[in-house]
């Protein structure tokens, strides 16, 4: 269900900058993957530049792995954000995914405009950017966080896995400690 509404967003967003269309068919048939726990979403390129959800069974020709903390960062268009993620396969395929992912915007006005018409449409988007829309994605960035660790803790803080890794290392010690008795113990007998 996710893919087949992010799928169908991101076709909007390509059809609204109908530049990236021509940009993308120019990977016909590659696959990207990107993995955004708990999600995994592919997408193949159609010959049009448009896409659509790959075939599970397919390996992906490029891939991204997305920490859900980086997403409204992401989306206020924060640098440093797209220098945090992590990417391997196709270096021209991930240029081509990080220069639509900095350059694809919505036109929201365009969109309202069939609801509302044009006059409006353009007012109702000036007054929404222009009440500080980035505070309000960044708290609300910072509640999903705090929802995901300590509501329902599907990510570990960090301190959670570095505590969880010395009682591994500390695990790990006293298993060696405890073969070299053996081993001593059976030398004896």
């Amino acid at each position: 269900m996710i893919a087949r509404l992010s799928a169908t967003a991101l076709n909007h967003l390509i059809t609204q900058n109908s530049w990236a269309q021509a940009k993308l068919a120019r990977f016909n048939g590659k696959t990207v993957r990107f993995d955004i726990a708990p999600f995994s979403i592919a997408y193949t390129i159609l010959p049009d530049g448009m896409l659509v959800i790959a075939d599970k069974a397919s390996s992906a020709d490029a891939l991204c792995v997305i920490a859900p903390s980086l997403l409204p960062r992401l989306m206020l268009h924060d640098e440093l954000a797209h220098a945090e993620i992590q990417s391997s396969g196709d270096s021209a395929l991930l240029s081509e995914v990080f220069f639509l992912s900095r350059n694809l915007h919505w036109d929201a006005a365009e969109d309202l405009s069939a609801v509302t018409g044009d006059i409006a449409a353009e007012r109702i988007v000036q007054t929404v950017q222009s009440r500080q829309i980035g505070a309000s994605a960044v708290s609300l960035a910072q509640a999903a966080a705090e929802y995901l660790t300590e509501e329902r803790p599907l990510l570990a803080k960090p301190h959670q896995i570095s505590s969880f890794m010395q009682q591994v290392d500390t695990l790990r010690d006293d298993i060696a400690r405890l073969e070299q008795r053996a081993a001593r113990l059976s030398d004896r007998k």
